[in-house]
């Protein structure tokens, strides 16, 4: 069973979710963290709030909030009935059904809305993607890709992901990227052509399992050190 998406859609996951699918320790919540295609995800104004320093960075930015919130209703009802349709693909722990996966998706949506006016004037959401940042060498201190890399291997290429993993560790002392599933619930067949590139440049990269799954068998990220 597979989910089945013609392009990038808004699905805005929770703070709580980005600490439990990267490993964030309490720690590592205080250096700078770059969300790159975080989307409608509710992970920069939460640790904005909580004190926290993040950019997110996603081409979705260069729409008003206005025009984002209508993207999002109109796929909404589309993701949610392709998840009804697949429920045996997906562990039901974090959430009871897909009623409630949909409630929590669209709070946190609600939380990025809210807060991107502000954020964008601020310079925490950044119009850009992959495979070209425009960024500085090690500006952060920590990069995050959530799905994005590897889950939609079937609409990118082996030197797309290259090229864009290579990108974030020019500008992040370590990166770390969820899942390494694809959509239709496989590893990606990238993913250790990826690390062999890495290991090339000179980089450190390992697979880690975390405290998250909700793709079944999506419990694990890789981990890339620069530096």
């Amino acid at each position: 069973m597979s989910i089945s998406l013609e392009e990038v859609v808004p699905w805005g996951r929770s703070f709580d979710e980005y600490v439990s699918m990267f490993s964030l320790r309490e720690g590592e919540l205080e250096g700078k963290i770059l969300g790159c295609g975080d989307g409608p995800a509710a992970f920069n104004a939460e640790l904005t709030r909580k004190g926290g320093s993040a950019v997110s960075i996603d081409p979705l930015y260069t729409f008003c909030a206005e025009e984002i919130e209508k993207r999002i209703r109109q796929t909404y009802a589309a993701i949610l009935e392709q998840i009804r349709r697949n429920e045996s693909a997906f562990v039901w722990n974090r959430f009871e059904d897909p009623d409630e996966l949909g409630r929590a998706r669209m709070e946190a949506m609600r939380c990025f809305l809210a807060d991107y006016a502000c954020g964008r004037a601020q310079g925490r959401y950044v119009t850009g993607g992959l495979p070209n940042l425009a960024l500085p060498d090690k500006a952060f201190d920590l990069a995050l890709c959530s799905h994005f890399l590897f889950l939609y291997s079937d609409h990118t290429t082996l030197e797309f992901h290259i090229r864009s993993v290579t990108e974030l560790c020019r500008v992040a002392h370590e990166v770390r990227i969820f899942p390494l599933l694809d959509l239709k619930g496989e590893r990606s067949s990238y993913l250790e052509k990826v690390i062999e590139a890495l290991s090339h440049r000179g980089y450190r990269s390992s697979v880690e399992r975390v405290d998250y799954e909700f793709q079944r068998g999506g419990n694990q990220m890789l981990r890339i050190r620069t530096a």
